[in-house]
């Protein structure tokens, strides 16, 4: 494991079945990255403020779905993006939605990349697996200079 594992991994998801699915795809790649989870768009930004505040590490990623309750993940990217604390954390969208007004509003608001969660379970995990071992294996990250 390198560096880049130091902090923890913010997973905002509301679906108890697609959060169930990024702990499997981190067991499979054998991450030990520390992992939190929000499932409003609110939790995501306060709980983030309140460890940050509380002098915790800032996450090393953050993973947002866009469809949330309570401030969903457009709103939460927008805002992410707009404080200076977490301007550096990358955000990787991972959406149901194909919406083209949706991929422009996420790269114009700064995600780092998008993803469509697959209806396919296997190929769903695998998509997930990847996206972690690149930002937490595979890249160095702002946090860890």
């Amino acid at each position: 494991m390198n560096a880049t594992t130091e902090g923890y991994l913010l997973v905002l998801e509301d679906s108890d079945e697609d959060f169930d699915t990024v702990m499997t795809a981190a067991r499979q790649a054998n991450l030990s990255t520390e992992i939190r989870r929000a499932v409003t768009g609110d939790d995501c930004l306060r709980l983030m403020a309140e460890w940050h505040d509380a002098g915790q590490e800032k996450p090393v990623l953050a993973l947002l779905d866009l469809n949330t309750p309570q401030g969903d993940g457009r709103h939460a990217l927008k805002m992410l993006r707009r404080d200076e604390r977490f301007r550096m954390v990358p955000v990787v969208v991972l959406s149901t939605s194909s919406s083209p007004k949706d991929l422009e509003l996420c790269y114009t608001e700064g995600a780092n990349a998008y993803h469509l969660k697959s209806v396919d379970y296997p190929e769903h995990v695998r998509t997930v697996r990847t996206i972690l071992e690149y930002w937490l294996t595979g890249v160095i990250l702002p946090s860890t200079l």
